[in-house]
């Protein structure tokens, strides 16, 4: 399954030393170039090694996004790296983008891509046998990557994976 990440996914799942999660869920991962610049300004020492350890090993990889009008219209209404993300997404017709963002999310929908996020590829991985529990996830994604999760969206995917 290939897929195109923006920099919150990628980040958080380092920061909670978690990132592998990604290769075994996607057969590829594409950032785009914002994306990239953005994960080398990573202020977490271990994080940021993992993170280049996964581009060094090419099972991330970074590549520009090529429709230019809309990357224009998208950059107008969302951050850069979000809106390279889901131009990318369409340039190499990915399975699904990771974005966590609300509004990036819903610009990719409407650009009729599947997306997901960081508490989806938990969710996954959990259901998958990849990780134990969630909850500890969700706690070290609070703490250490410093992700704002809702109280009702952390108990509808507590409720899904069982927890």
């Amino acid at each position: 399954m290939r897929a195109v990440s923006d920099t919150s996914p990628i980040s958080a799942l380092a920061s909670i030393g978690l990132l592998p999660l990604l290769k075994s869920q996607f057969s590829e991962i594409w950032i785009p170039p914002t994306v990239s610049n953005e994960l080398s300004l990573h202020p977490d020492h271990d994080a940021m090694s993992s993170i280049q350890t996964a581009i060094r090993n090419n099972w991330i990889r970074s590549t520009p996004p090529s429709n230019s009008r809309l990357l224009a219209v998208l950059n107008s209404r969302l951050d850069l790296g979000e809106a390279e993300a889901i131009v990318l997404a369409i340039d190499v017709k990915a399975d699904i983008v990771l974005i966590d963002e609300q509004e990036g999310r819903q610009f990719a929908a409407q650009a009729g891509l599947k997306v997901t996020g960081v508490l989806g590829i938990l969710l996954r991985a959990k259901l998958m046998g990849a990780i134990p529990a969630l909850r500890p996830a969700i706690q070290l994604l609070r703490s250490k990557a410093r992700f704002f999760i809702s109280s009702s969206l952390e108990a509808r995917i507590l409720a899904s994976a069982g927890e």
